[in-house]
């Protein structure tokens, strides 16, 4: 294998182990307690359950910008939900399963409601989901009047975010235990069916021919707009349990800040990790491996104690090179 090549197909682990390295050896103390890898992926695991879904949607030719909008509404709709059973005299318990339903079932009904716009509409995705994002967040700035939508639930719900399995023989401070989260745990459950999908089923296969060549893909009796509105709701159903995590952790909703700019964290990390935006060629593991880089990133920067003001502009210029490394000589 040519060195080029290597680099395309494995640069985003190139540069992903490069990182670790640095910041292993750079902060030591800081950097490779078990709490800050722990908080590294709890903390990104939304964006992440969010860019698996989104990788489906890339590699069959689509894009979808509405993400973090869809994101915020779903989980404003399922807090909402939540406060209802508790006012109407339900337990805690009662009203977190039915948040947990409307906030998921909420990220399906949206990333469906794109996928018609798209498979049937025949709007173009930029399009459909730009209006999305902008439709999406007006919705729930409505819903919450401009401000925030905060849950009645003071244990039952927020131990969905919060809690999670103690991971043995592991203290962090305090002699307290390690707990690894349901958020966790989604994230790496959302990349086995994601992997799944995309490897093993029929559905992966149409999904790769149609980013490839739609045209050749209808000619040869591929159901293409099945497979657009599969990919977008499905991507809907991973907002809705990234959405889920994400309100239950923070036990409210911010109408104008939750999810903001996550489409972008999604995107890039799809491409870092070796998905092209023409469609047609991705891969799950490579999105996994983008998301914990760009996530190392951003912890890199907050324990280096980096200006917030520069963070934007480090940061890309990390990803940049992230992506160069990737490409080697050629082309994506």
């Amino acid at each position: 294998m040519a060195f080029g090549e290597f680099l395309r197909k494995y640069g985003v682990l190139v540069a992903f182990v490069v990182l670790f390295v640095t910041n292993a050896v750079w902060q030591p103390a800081i950097f490779l307690q078990p709490e800050n890898l722990r908080n590294l992926l709890n903390q990104n695991a939304a964006v992440g359950i969010i860019a698996l879904g989104m990788t489906l949607v890339i590699i069959s030719g689509g894009i979808d910008l509405s993400v973090g909008s869809m994101l915020a509404l779903a989980a404003a709709l399922g807090i909402v939900a939540l406060n209802r059973v508790i006012d109407g005299g339900g337990s805690e318990a009662q009203a977190a399963v039915v948040a947990s339903f409307v906030t998921v079932g909420a990220g399906t009904v949206l990333g469906a409601a794109n996928g018609l716009m798209v498979a049937y509409g025949r709007v173009a995705p930029f399009v459909a989901t730009l209006v999305g994002l902008v439709g999406y967040r007006s919705l729930c700035l409505v819903l919450a009047s401009g401000g925030e939508v905060r849950s009645a639930s003071m244990t039952v719900f927020p131990e969905l975010g919060r809690g999670g399995v103690t991971a043995p023989f592991i203290a962090i401070a305090g002699d307290r235990p390690l707990v690894i989260t349901w958020a966790i745990f989604l994230f790496v459950l959302a990349a086995l069916v994601a992997g799944l999908i995309l490897g093993w089923t029929v559905m992966g296969r149409r999904s790769i021919a149609v980013g490839a060549n739609e045209t050749a893909a209808r000619y040869s009796g591929i159901n293409t707009s099945r497979v657009k509105m599969f990919v977008y709701t499905l991507l809907g159903s991973f907002t809705g349990l990234a959405a889920l995590t994400l309100a239950a952790r923070m036990n409210a909703v911010t109408s104008s800040r939750t999810g903001q700019f996550y489409e972008l964290d999604a995107i890039a990390a799809v491409v870092i990790g070796g998905t092209s935006l023409r469609g047609g060629m991705g891969r799950v593991w490579g999105t996994v491996v983008g998301v914990l880089l760009l996530g190392m990133i951003t912890n890199m920067l907050v324990v280096a104690d980096i200006s917030v003001y520069w963070q934007g502009a480090v940061k890309g210029a990390i990803i940049l090179l992230a992506v160069l490394i990737q490409r080697g000589e050629g082309e994506t």
